[in-house]
């Protein structure tokens, strides 16, 4: 069975930082691209960031390029993403995400919940 768990999440001020993880599991994490994707409330899921199975050629949306870095640990099968310079619209819930390749399915964990405010 998939798992991913994610954790870090909390308040922090504007212009803050905090890291978040995921913890991994039922199946070979390191084989594949693993992504952080993003909700606020009232709003649709938005692609925050993705990275390569061996942390090659990570990638980022615009809002958040400069400020996030995205990372893995595949010996600990854990994704990371370092947030940086953290804004009010930045707070959102925060999943992990990984998508089969060999039948289309997406999962994603429960989230962790960001939020940004003085």
């Amino acid at each position: 069975e998939v798992q991913l768990v994610e954790s870090g999440g909390g308040l922090v001020q504007p212009g803050g930082s905090l890291r978040l993880s995921c913890a991994a599991s039922g199946f070979t994490f390191s084989n594949y691209a693993m992504s952080w994707v993003r909700q606020d409330p009232g709003k649709g899921l938005e692609w925050v960031s993705s990275i390569n199975r061996d942390e090659g050629s990570p990638t980022y949306a615009d809002s958040v390029k400069g400020r996030f870095t995205i990372s893995r640990d595949n010996a600990k099968k854990t994704l990371y993403l370092r947030m940086n310079s953290l804004t009010v619209e930045d707070t959102a819930v925060y999943y992990c995400s990984w998508t089969n390749p060999y039948n289309g399915m997406t999962y994603r964990g429960k989230g962790t919940l960001v939020t940004v405010s003085s």
